[in-house]
């Protein structure tokens, strides 16, 4: 995938991390597969911006946090 998708998957792995919340328990707030998720920190896929603001938004952070 692109460089930007990757940076964002780091970023937001980072974020996750930071916050001691699973993958499995964001998956289930932000009403993903916890697989997909993974798939999104590994910069294997686009997310929506609808996406990255709900993600943002569970993780309690602005989503320009989860931008390079």
């Amino acid at each position: 995938m692109s460089e930007l998708s990757t940076e964002i998957g780091r970023l937001l792995r980072k974020k996750r991390v930071e916050r001691k919340i699973t993958q499995e328990a964001l998956a289930l707030q932000c009403g993903i597969d916890r697989s997909y998720l993974g798939r999104i920190e590994r910069g294997e896929v686009n997310i929506t911006v609808l996406k990255l603001y709900e993600l943002a938004s569970v993780l309690q952070i602005d989503a320009k946090e989860l931008l390079p």
